[in-house]
């Protein structure tokens, strides 16, 4: 298990190796600029004057949106590079750490009122250990919105199939200004992933699986009418109770 661990922590920072190029993809593609990030913003809702985290940052897009919206917004991200993309963006004084969410975070216990977690959470093979440090950071009410692969597509992309009910690995390459990347994922079904933010002390408010943002039909005509009819990712707000007490 250790040295999956490693292998792990491995692949997370190899995003040091093509931070410009998938930062520049992730700025303006269909399922990042005009689906998941509109999704995840139209989820937090009203942001003014709230403390949240953006727990997987990368350089910093959707910190940017939040923070344009009145948040107070501290991002976290284990590529170094990604965050020298962060701050560039956000300016010196933007509040950017490094740190790998398999470990413990360097925040008190209910330092945020938010925490969103973008695409990230299918990095891990096991959710408990972070989720439990996203519980212990949030105040009572504070809500933890995140987006994952979809479990249903990320069934369906394996060949061969593995047993749906349990949480397999998947791999694919990347290409990023001609230069291919692979990368490795973790799927899980359903129910482990609600029972997850469960055991981590959370309560499931929501399950989304929204649509791409209109605007995006003419820009892309073919893709649009695909992300349209084809489940991608799956959305999750869950909260923790008012009257919890972190432990």
């Amino acid at each position: 298990m250790e040295r999956n661990r490693d292998r792990d922590r491995d692949r997370a920072n190899h995003y040091d190796s093509f931070a410009e190029g998938y930062a520049a993809e992730n700025e303006g593609s269909l399922v990042n600029a005009f689906y998941e990030r509109p999704a995840m913003l139209a989820l937090a809702g009203d942001v003014a004057g709230r403390r949240i985290l953006d727990a997987g940052c990368g350089s910093g897009p959707l910190t940017a949106a939040l923070r344009d919206r009145g948040a107070v917004v501290t991002g976290v991200d284990s590529s170094a590079a990604m965050l020298a993309l962060a701050r560039r963006r956000l300016g010196d004084d933007a509040a950017l750490h490094l740190v790998d969410l398999r470990d413990r975070l360097p925040f008190s216990d209910g330092a945020f009122d938010g925490v969103v977690a973008s695409l990230v959470l299918h990095y891990l093979e096991d959710w408990g250990p972070t989720l439990a440090e996203l519980r212990r950071v949030l105040g009572p009410g504070g809500r933890l919105i995140a987006s994952v692969d979809h479990p249903f597509v990320a069934y369906t992309i394996q060949d061969p199939r593995p047993d749906y009910f349990t949480t397999s690995s998947y791999a694919f390459d990347w290409t990023f200004d001609g230069a291919s990347v692979p990368m490795r994922f973790w799927r899980k079904p359903l129910h482990a992933m609600t029972e997850a933010f469960t055991t981590a002390g959370f309560r499931l408010t929501a399950i989304s699986e929204p649509q791409p943002d209109p605007t995006a039909r003419e820009l892309f005509p073919e893709g649009f009418h695909d992300l349209s009819s084809t489940p991608c990712f799956l959305f999750f707000v869950v909260e923790v109770p008012q009257s919890a007490v972190v432990r």
